[in-house]
């Protein structure tokens, strides 16, 4: 009686293929997660020294009728006719100066807009847009 031949098990299964492939983007989704989590203490860490850099004079603020809040990422200083903000997203800051005086209650539109990559560079576009306002 003849043997049975058997057949050849294929190298790889559609079960082993899922199972490799949904490991793979499982492991890309937490690595994008992570990073966004890093990038995101990166953010407030940098949010939190622009503002104790700001805030280190207290006596320059009130000078010049400022006040100084932090809100999550976003640093702002406000004078009743304007407003200079910082929002940290990315690793850089989006720095915005609106006229307060001619819009409605929060609804101030940005004049001027720069981008800052360090804290010393949102301090001194910080300083520049306040240098254009006081005078």
């Amino acid at each position: 009686m003849p043997a049975r031949a058997k057949k050849p098990k294929p190298a790889v299964t559609l079960k082993d293929a899922f199972e490799t492939e949904y490991a793979r983007r499982e492991m890309e989704r937490r690595a994008r997660e992570e990073a966004e989590r890093k990038q995101q203490e990166e953010d407030l860490a940098k949010a939190e020294a622009l503002f104790d850099a700001i805030n280190a004079d207290a006596k320059f603020l009130k000078s010049h009728g400022l006040t100084v809040d932090r809100r999550r990422y976003t640093v702002s200083v406000d004078h009743a006719n304007f407003r200079i903000a910082a929002y940290f997203e990315g690793g850089e800051a989006t720095i915005t100066l609106a006229d307060k005086r001619f819009a409605n209650a929060g609804a101030a539109t940005p004049r001027k807009q720069e981008s800052a990559a360090t804290i010393e560079d949102g301090v001194r576009i910080m300083a520049q847009f306040l240098a254009d306002e006081i005078r």
